[in-house]
Parts: C-alpha cells; sequence; structure tokens
C-alpha cells in the first residue's frame, strides 16, 4: 500500500502543500511547466529552493498578472452587495496576511473584478485536466465556499471572491489536485495540525486565529495551537487537507521513499514547513485505536443489542460485550467500543446517549491490521462479494455471509450450496 503522510506541525497552506508534494515528483520542471500551460488566466508559477532553519526546500511563488499574491480567500470572501452588478472593477484597499506569514503589510490599492463559485467553476471547467482532477478542485471550492457561507450566514452564491486572490488559490488548488493524482496515494494520514496564535489582519478587520473560516473547516480535526503567534493554517490550507486526508495521527509504520519539504515564506524558531512522507507499507497497517468502555448491569439483552447496532452503524470498528461480575454479585456486561481517536468525542455522546452507565472508560492501544480489499465472485446463483486480506506473509479469503444467505433465501437453497459455490 502507497502512503502519504503530512507532517503539518508548522501548519498548512496551499503554496507549501504544493511544495511539499512537487518534491515527490521526479519531473519537477515538466510538472511546472504543464502547471503554467493549463490557462489559468494571468497566473505564472515558479519554485526556488530556500532554506529554513537549515533545511533545504522548495518555496512556491505565484504571480498574477506579474504581481504575487497570497492564497487568503478567508480575507476576501463577502456577502454580493445587491445595490450593483455582480462583475464590476473599482479600487479599494485590501489589506492581508501573506500565504503563512502573519501580520503583513497592507497591499495597496488596485482595481480588480469579484468572482463567485459559479465563475469557479466555469473556470476550472475550461482548464485543460482531466474530469477527475477538475471534480476535485471543484470539490476543494465547495468546501470553502461552505466554509465563507457559514462564517458569513450568507448562502454560497452570494460569496464573492476578489480576482487576483483568487486566481492565486485556483493555481495552489489546482497544483494540488494534480500532483496528488500524480502521486496517487492509496492512504493520505495527516498529523494533528499547529494552527499558530494570536491574531491576524485581514480587510474586514483583526481576526482571530486560526481564521473563522479555517476553523469551520478543521471542526473534527485535531488540531493544536503551540508557541509561534501568527497564522499557520489558511482556509485554504485547511480545505486541502480536509478533502484530501484518509485518516489523522502519527505516522504509520511504512518504508518511506521520498520526502518532500514545502517552505512557507516566514522564518520562525522552527522551521517553517509542510513535510510529505511517500511510502509502501506492505499492506500490514499500524494505527492508534481508543478503547472506550464501561460496566452495565441495569439494561435489558434487547437494549443492549441495540445500542451495540447503532454504534456500529455510526462508524466504530469494534462492539463487543464481555459478562462480568459487579458488585452486591450481580451479573453485568463489560461494553466495549473501539474507534479513531479523533472520533472519540462523538462515541462518548453517543455511548452515553444509548445506554445506562454514567461513567466511560478510555484506554488507547496500538493495533496492526491486514491489509483489506473486496473482489466479486460470480456463482450460478448471483454475485457473492469476498474479503481478502493479506500482510505478514499471509492471505486469508471470506466469503460475505449477508450476500450469501441473500442469495440462499432468493433461490431456495441452503447456505452452504451457495458456500460451497463460492469456494470453486
Amino acid at each position: 500500500m502507497k502512503n502519504l503522510y503530512l507532517d503539518c506541525s508548522m501548519g498548512a497552506a496551499g503554496d507549501m502543500l504544493t511544495a511539499a508534494l512537487l518534491e515527490l515528483v521526479p519531473d519537477r520542471n515538466g510538472f511546472l511547466a504543464e502547471l503554467s500551460g493549463l490557462g489559468i488566466p494571468g497566473v505564472s508559477i515558479q519554485c526556488e529552493q530556500v532554506s529554513r532553519c537549515g533545511v533545504v526546500g522548495t518555496h512556491m511563488r505565484v504571480y498574477v498578472n506579474g504581481r504575487e499574491e497570497s492564497d487568503v480567500p478567508h480575507d476576501h470572501p463577502h456577502p454580493h452587495d445587491h445595490s450593483h452588478p455582480h462583475n464590476h472593477s473599482h479600487s479599494h484597499d485590501h489589506s492581508h496576511p501573506h500565504e503563512n506569514e502573519p501580520g503583513a503589510e497592507s497591499a495597496p490599492a488596485h482595481s480588480h473584478s469579484h468572482s463567485g463559485p459559479e465563475d469557479i467553476y466555469r473556470l476550472v471547467s475550461s482548464l485543460a485536466l482531466s474530469e477527475k482532477v477538475k471534480s476535485n478542485v471543484k470539490a476543494v471550492f465547495d468546501l470553502l465556499a461552505g466554509a465563507e457561507s457559514h462564517v458569513h450566514g450568507v448562502p454560497a452564491a452570494e460569496i464573492h471572491f476578489h480576482e487576483v486572490g483568487t486566481m492565486d488559490a485556483v493555481a495552489d488548488i489546482t497544483a494540488v489536485c494534480l500532483l496528488m493524482d500524480r502521486v496517487s496515494p492509496d492512504r493520505v494520514i495527516v498529523s494533528p495540525i499547529n494552527v499558530g496564535s494570536g491574531r491576524v489582519k485581514c480587510a474586514h478587520g483583526i481576526l482571530p486565529v486560526p481564521a473563522p473560516a479555517a476553523a469551520y473547516l478543521l471542526r473534527d480535526i485535531p488540531i493544536y495551537s503551540g508557541r509561534i503567534s501568527g497564522e499557520l493554517c489558511t482556509p485554504t490550507g485547511a480545505a486541502l487537507i480536509r478533502y484530501f486526508a484518509s485518516e489523522f495521527g502519527p505516522m504509520p509504520a511504512m518504508r518511506v521513499r521520498s520526502i518532500g519539504y514545502g517552505m512557507g515564506t516566514k522564518e520562525f524558531e522552527a522551521a517553517n514547513c509542510v513535510r510529505a512522507f511517500l511510502g509502501e507499507s506492505d499492506g500490514v497497517s499500524g494505527e492508534e485505536v481508543t478503547e472506550l468502555s464501561c460496566n452495565i448491569d441495569d439494561m435489558t439483552p434487547e437494549a443492549i443489542g441495540f445500542a451495540s447496532e447503532l454504534l456500529m452503524g455510526e462508524g466504530a470498528l469494534d462492539v463487543y460485550t464481555i459478562p462480568i461480575g459487579m458488585i452486591k454479585s450481580r451479573p453485568g456486561v463489560l461494553f466495549s467500543v473501539l474507534c479513531r481517536p479523533d472520533e472519540k468525542e462523538k462515541f462518548v455522546r453517543l455511548i452515553f446517549k444509548h445506554t445506562s452507565t454514567i461513567g466511560i472508560r478510555e484506554q488507547k492501544f496500538s493495533r496492526y491490521t491486514l491489509e483489506r480489499s473486496t473482489a466479486t465472485a460470480e456463482t450460478r446463483y448471483g454475485p457473492v462479494r469476498k474479503k481478502i486480506s493479506t500482510g505478514y506473509g499471509v492471505t486469508r479469503v471470506k466469503t460475505e455471509y449477508e450476500d450469501a444467505a441473500a442469495l440462499a433465501r432468493d433461490n431456495g437453497v441452503s447456505l452452504y450450496d451457495v458456500l460451497s459455490e463460492c469456494e470453486q
């Protein structure tokens, strides 16, 4: 299995993710030529080698009509003013920080037009991209528009981006989507994200870090605020991480083949970069899991069964019960739920809601699993799915019981007849 691990201990921004992924592809100049030739209006893209805290990596520069701009769609989107037409030009002062560059000075006033989500989608549709990449780019912009819609309290269709910032964001998002397609990881694991701290100056005033749109996009994702003052995770970075991440946590056990360093603009006490690790896991998955458990002695078997099925339906990795003896010689049940660490709060709430317990214990474990896939076997009774598990030098194949049982009922034969057919 091909794993991509993103170390976001210094946040995430569109240009940094682009640069980190670019270092993983062999023909970097060819990729940049392809990206520049897509036809994003007025955009040219360059990369340069820079050093941060003595570590050399790649820094991206995006120019729009010859001017370098920042990736800050959260500074510009706003509800449309219906007192004047949608497409128009005007001059005004729009100050904002640069990508991963807190507290930047105000940019000079200049003329530019607004773009709404539909304008962006039409632009993306016109680019020389595969349908898969176009779909990914549009989906990331959907996340951004949805976040801005939530922050401003208006429909997403009424959110408008200024032209220069939009073209910069289109370039970053398109670049990351193209590189993800080029790298083609089976699994994208992301570290907890450092969002920075303090406040950031933007066109509409002083905002807390993370900016409201970024904070909305990062909900249910493990984040933290370190000692560094400034905006480390931008809305574009948050949207890209939210869209592409398969899971969050520490780096899994894997053989690393290549490492990419995507450098930010500012110098901090820590190396300002996103690190991308590309490697193979040999079909073996090592990950952290959380076990939530409680002792129950006042629920019926039916109620426990209902809670177990509901929690599995909500995405628990496993739910199981063990008979136990409790105080005053009462027979009881140890009710245990396995889940991913970032879903712990969700399952704590569900356990309290659907069981009678008044207290839940938590334990953290490392687990190793075989790589799982599904294949379909054609039988004379109909198609049956098979679960295939591989790794550690073993391969196991198991027929999906529900499929086999359904075929047995539909064809009026025994379950054994269907299973025997599957084995052949």
